[in-house]
């Protein structure tokens, strides 16, 4: 690993409060400016609505247009939570700025690839960006204060999910909005160190990998959709492919079966359980769906083959 930034010009967060300006887009929909960052509240499906961004754009708010905007920063209930999401926003980076992140150009080598920058955040806690991914490296220093079972060998956290024992450990370094983001990082996807850390259990609902393995529990002897494709045959149908417990596995049994598609079509966050009593099993191509819709939803299928 190469830390070396020397020779580079430090450059020091802008310390001026960012300014907020809400307004509509010539498109007609809701946008706001903090700084020299963007945001718009964009229709997305089925009447649902969700928050982009976009970033110095050199026109005036009213002529804001959708393209200026990319991302996809999760849903919108309603223009209300538009609006706070956006002075969330502002007063995140007014605490960057006060916290004095230094960031710097870097050749340093990083698991993803060449450095292209580097803002350090206090001595020996580093962030890394490359043309791909990116993270934090700490010291041996640093490192060694990471609770043991977050602890990688190495002192690198990748920016996707390890960066959260970076900022559970050293919350001094981060606003208030990244501490939050941390938490409910550590809740869904390290909930077993979480729960040690902070002595507390986390309930259903309160981790997407704790509900992930109660689902796994709960349908381990389900048929569970692992693959899904148009039918052919019938448009309202939805051909899928299960196996017990949705295990990926090549020495896995595979059945098939016919879903309406507006009842697959229901977001589940863990996968489709296929009852073998309503949606009926059928051959790779489904060539036994001639009769109609009606005569495959709500037959039997038990002891039928794919």
């Amino acid at each position: 690993m190469n830390d070396d930034v020397s020779g580079s010009t430090a450059i020091t967060e802008n310390l001026d409060e960012p300014t907020v300006a809400f307004g509509t887009s010539a498109d007609g929909f809701p946008v706001a400016q903090v700084g020299g960052n963007a945001f718009a509240m964009l229709p997305g499906r089925g009447g649902t609505h969700f928050l982009a961004s976009g970033w110095r754009i050199a026109r005036p708010i009213a002529a804001w247009e959708r393209s200026d905007f990319y991302g996809h920063s999760g849903r919108l209930a309603d223009e209300a939570e538009f609006q706070a999401k956006v002075l969330e926003n502002a007063e995140h980076q007014r605490e960057k700025r006060r916290l004095g992140r230094v960031g710097m150009g870097s050749s340093a080598s990083t698991p993803w690839g060449g450095a292209q920058s580097a803002t350090a955040y206090a001595e020996g806690i580093v962030e890394y960006a490359t043309a791909s991914h990116g993270g934090f490296h700490l010291s041996p220093e640093r490192n060694a204060a990471v609770y043991p079972t977050l602890r990688s060998e190495g002192g690198w956290y990748e920016e996707d999910c390890g960066w959260a024992a970076v900022a559970i450990t050293f919350p001094d370094l981060f606003t208030a909005f990244e501490r939050r983001c941390a938490e409910t990082t550590m809740k869904d996807w390290f909930p077993d160190a979480w729960e040690a850390i902070f002595e507390a259990v986390l309930g259903p609902g309160d981790s997407c990998e704790k509900d992930r393995r109660a689902f796994a529990a709960a349908h381990a002897v389900d048929w569970v959709v692992i693959s899904a494709i148009r039918s052919a045959h019938h448009a309202p149908l939805v051909e899928v492919v299960a196996t017990l417990g949705g295990r990926r596995d090549p020495r896995a049994e595979e059945r098939r079966f016919l879903v309406l598609a507006a009842e697959y079509e229901v977001e589940r966050p863990f996968g489709f359980v296929v009852d073998p009593a309503r949606h009926a099993a059928c051959d790779g191509g489904c060539d036994t769906a001639r009769d109609g819709v009606g005569s495959f939803v709500g037959r039997s299928t038990e002891g039928r083959g794919p």
